[in-house]
């Protein structure tokens, strides 16, 4: 088939050319003399990416969900009580691995489309007067629904209590790619994959630690071994790592470092709130398609689209596949043949996420959608065009 195939789905994103072209090396010796010079700066330009001052920034050879494993195991113990709320299929694998690990999860149940219950949370801490919630955990965007939380205002919570908890932010499809700040927000744990707003294939699992937290990790008596914190540091701290890394994503991890950096965080988080909001005026003329996420939540990084009544969105997902070859994210769990995602993150442009909007429409008008053709190409476009008109007159 001609031309390219074309990859909108919430992750993986798309590899810039720079990033793909410094994987593309011969294998290296990992434990060569000039390695740590290498490794060393790179970790510590991650911690202006995570927004840490005063932390560290893990990575390990995994995907996002070794980071969420680590997270747990090197600041719990088993029996503790952790703070959840479930909302999406990610929300709800993060309150699974809590219990298969041996904690005591209190999980709130909130409807889909929305996000962290904040005033939930701040009667039950406040209920909590010895202080048995040892962690609390926001998963910031639910990538499942396209729904954004609220983090600083759970740690305004937590400091106006008092309360002691650590805060654990699932950031896999929110950090490098919207508003994140570590530090300011008084984040614990913050985890990250490299496959989202990192711009690169799967594989590498990164984890932002606090200084509270690398104090608790100390004393933290559950089991682990690949994911010990104490390995990572002594090894870390001389540029190496206590098993083999991934040593041709770290290097394509040196260049997206260095393109999020030089473009500087809040551009791309800018950025990202511009791509965003042409996808969603373009959902916003489908007739009888809606977005999932209720307004309040509004995701910049991916947004679900529930489909007219008698369409079925598997049908939609696979038509943009095989007539289109362009692939859209699937609707997960409940959402399943109700509604697909356009993900908007990563490494972007308006001319991409217009064929993506032109491809979405295309499927949608072949597998029985009553809207009319060109309606959502021409609302991303008037968005993308009296969005740069604005800026341009505010320069």
């Amino acid at each position: 088939m001609h031309g390219y195939a074309h990859l909108f789905v919430p992750g993986p994103t798309n590899v810039p050319e720079p990033v793909r072209q410094a994987m593309n090396l011969p294998m290296e010796d990992m434990r060569a003399p000039d390695f740590g010079g290498f490794v060393k700066p790179l970790l510590d330009d991650l911690k202006q990416v995570f927004r840490t001052r005063t932390g560290r920034v893990f990575v390990f050879p995994s995907s996002g969900t070794g980071a969420w494993e680590a997270a747990f195991t090197n600041t719990l113990n088993e029996g503790d009580r952790v703070l959840m709320s479930r909302f999406g299929q990610f929300s709800t694998l993060w309150v699974e691995m809590a219990e298969r690990l041996g904690l005591r999860p209190e999980v709130l149940d909130v409807e889909w489309g929305k996000g962290v219950p904040v005033t939930e949370y701040a009667r039950i801490l406040g209920a909590d007067r010895s202080h048995e919630i040892k962690a609390v955990c926001v998963t910031q965007n639910e990538t499942a629904t396209g729904v954004t939380s609220d983090v600083k205002a759970v740690r305004e919570v937590l400091d106006a209590l008092g309360h002691p908890a650590l805060l654990f932010v699932d950031g896999v499809s929110s950090i490098a790619s919207i508003a994140f700040e570590m530090e300011d927000w008084g984040v614990d744990l913050a985890v990250a994959g490299s496959q989202k707003g990192f711009m690169l294939p799967a594989g590498l699992g990164l984890l932002g630690v606090s200084a509270k937290a690398l104090e608790v990790s100390q004393a933290a008596g559950m089991r682990r071994a690949y994911f010990e914190f104490s390995d990572m540091i002594r090894l870390n701290d001389t540029g190496y790592f206590p098993y083999t890394p991934a040593t041709q994503l770290l290097r394509g991890l040196r260049v997206s470092v260095d393109l999020l950096l030089k473009e500087g965080m809040e551009n791309v988080w800018a950025r990202q709130h511009h791509l965003a909001g042409g996808v969603r005026a373009a959902v916003r003329a489908w007739s009888g398609c809606g977005i999932v996420a209720a307004p309040e939540f509004l995701s910049d990084t991916v947004t679900t689209i529930r489909v007219p009544e008698g369409v079925d969105a598997v049908a939609v997902i696979r038509t943009a596949y095989d007539r289109y070859r362009t692939s859209l994210g699937a609707g997960l769990a409940q959402l399943s043949g109700k509604a697909f995602r356009i993900g908007h993150l990563g490494s972007l442009n308006e001319v991409m996420l217009i064929g993506a909007v032109g491809a979405a429409e295309l499927a949608l008008l072949d597998t029985g959608a009553r809207i009319e053709a060109g309606s959502g190409l021409a609302a991303a476009i008037t968005h993308y065009r009296n969005a740069k008109t604005a800026q341009q007159k505010a320069a």
